[in-house]
């Protein structure tokens, strides 16, 4: 999508601080962070949200899950970490560009919101 900002951060276009990248995916820091550890966590095809990923999606969903993985073993946080996939507005998404927060480095609260 010609003006998806995680797009656009995916194809170079917009600077991120970048922590992980394939040919599938790429991860940055947030940049409002709401944890000290704040990932953001993109598949470089454009899906708009979950409920929206075909089956052909499958493998790079599980993908993006193994790369949370991968980075919180990176940032060293891979014994407590939360990774959050909001679906929709009404859910708190608000880039239509399917990704997953990998939040770490504070005590996480249940239930979230």
């Amino acid at each position: 999508m010609a003006d998806c900002i995680f797009c656009k951060i995916a194809g170079h276009e917009i600077d991120a601080k970048l922590v992980h990248e394939t040919d599938e995916l790429t991860a940055f820091h947030d940049l409002n962070p709401q944890a000290p550890v704040h990932i953001i966590i993109v598949p470089k095809k454009h899906i708009v949200r979950l409920s929206q990923a075909a089956p052909e999606d499958v493998l790079l969903l599980g993908k993006m899950q193994y790369a949370a993985r991968e980075i919180a073993e990176k940032l060293g946080v891979a014994e407590n970490f939360r990774l959050v996939a909001n679906n929709g507005r009404k859910a708190g998404q608000s880039v239509d560009h399917l990704h997953y927060h990998l939040l770490a480095g504070r005590k996480m609260n249940w239930p979230p919101g």
